[in-house]
C-alpha cells in the first residue's frame, strides 16, 4: 500500500494467539486502523463492512466464498492447540446438550463435526456468553476458546478434548482456525506480503512476546513461548489448505437445517 492511500481498517483477534501475527504492525505501517475484538463480533464487522480485512474463524471463509484470502498467514495448529477445548460433565459418549464459547465459530462446528464423526451425537446446543464461566450453564459439555480455556475450569468435569489433537490425529491434517480475509472490492495490494512479512518478524520474536503476554494470560513467560512455539502453527501451506477444504466439506455435511443454538445463558 502506497503511502497516502485509503486507510484501511483492520480487526485482529484479541487473543495470545494472534499476538505473533500483528507483531510490529502498528508502528511499521500506520496506515492501518487496527480494532482487536473476539473471532465471531470481527466475522460481523467484517460483513456489515465496519472492517476491510479482518482475521477471522476460518468457517466464515467457507460461508461467504466471494470474499478473498489475503495472506499465507493463518492460526492453525498440527497437534494439541491448548486454547480450543471441550469439557465434559459426563464421557464424551454420552454428551446430550453442549454450550458453544459465543466467541467462536470455527471451533463451534469442529467440536459438533468431532461429536458426530465419532459418536453419531448431535447434541442440543446452546451459547455461553463471552463473559460467562462453565458454571454459568448446566450443559453436559462446554466448548472454551482462546485465552480462558488455557486454564483448567473449577467446574466438576470428568473428561476434556484438545480440538486441535482430536482432529489431527481423526483426519492426519492440520487444523485451520482463522485466516486473514478481506470483503470483495476491497484494494488489498501489497497487504498479503506485509501481513506474511509481520507474521515472519513475530515468529523471529516468539520469546520477546511471550515474557510481554505473559503475565496477562496467567502464565510464566516459559509457559507461554512453549504455547506459542509449539501448539500453534502460523503458516497457510498445502496440507492446511487440505485440511481446511476436508473441514469444509464435513461443516457443509453437518449444518443442514435444524434447530439453531439457544441464546446466550448470561
Amino acid at each position: 500500500m502506497a503511502a497516502g492511500s485509503h486507510r484501511l481498517r483492520l480487526g485482529a483477534v484479541s487473543y495470545l494467539n494472534t499476538k505473533p501475527l500483528v507483531f510490529g504492525l502498528a508502528e511499521r505501517f500506520p496506515q492501518l486502523e487496527i480494532v482487536f475484538d473476539v473471532p465471531s463480533r470481527l466475522a460481523d464487522r467484517l460483513h456489515s463492512g465496519q472492517l476491510d480485512v479482518a482475521l477471522i474463524p476460518s468457517i466464515e471463509y467457507a460461508r461467504h466464498r466471494d470474499c478473498v484470502v489475503v495472506s499465507d498467514a493463518c492460526i492453525g495448529c498440527r497437534g494439541p492447540v491448548l486454547s480450543v477445548k471441550l469439557f465434559s460433565r459426563r464421557p464424551m459418549e454420552k454428551i446430550q446438550s453442549l454450550a458453544l464459547d459465543a466467541g467462536s465459530r470455527t471451533s463451534a462446528v469442529l467440536a459438533r463435526i468431532l461429536l458426530w464423526e465419532r459418536y453419531r451425537l448431535r447434541p442440543v446446543l446452546s451459547w455461553l456468553g463471552i463473559d460467562c464461566g462453565p458454571e454459568a450453564t448446566a450443559a453436559d459439555a462446554v466448548l472454551l476458546i482462546g485465552d480462558r480455556a488455557i486454564h483448567p475450569p473449577q467446574a466438576d468435569f470428568v473428561d476434556c478434548w484438545d480440538l486441535g489433537d482430536q482432529w489431527c490425529r481423526w483426519s492426519e491434517l492440520p487444523f485451520v482456525f482463522a485466516m486473514w480475509i478481506a470483503r470483495p472490492a476491497i484494494d488489498i495490494s501489497e497487504l498479503g506480503e506485509i501481513l506474511s512479512l509481520t507474521r515472519d518478524e513475530g515468529v523471529a520474536h516468539l520469546a520477546e512476546i511471550a515474557r510481554a503476554e505473559a503475565a496477562g494470560v496467567g502464565l510464566s513467560p516459559d509457559q507461554t513461548l512453549d504455547y506459542l512455539k509449539n501448539n500453534l502453527h502460523f503458516y497457510l501451506h498445502g496440507r492446511e489448505r487440505q485440511g481446511m477444504e476436508l473441514f469444509f466439506r464435513l461443516a457443509a455435511r453437518l449444518e443442514t437445517p435444524r434447530t439453531e443454538p439457544q441464546p446466550a445463558i448470561r
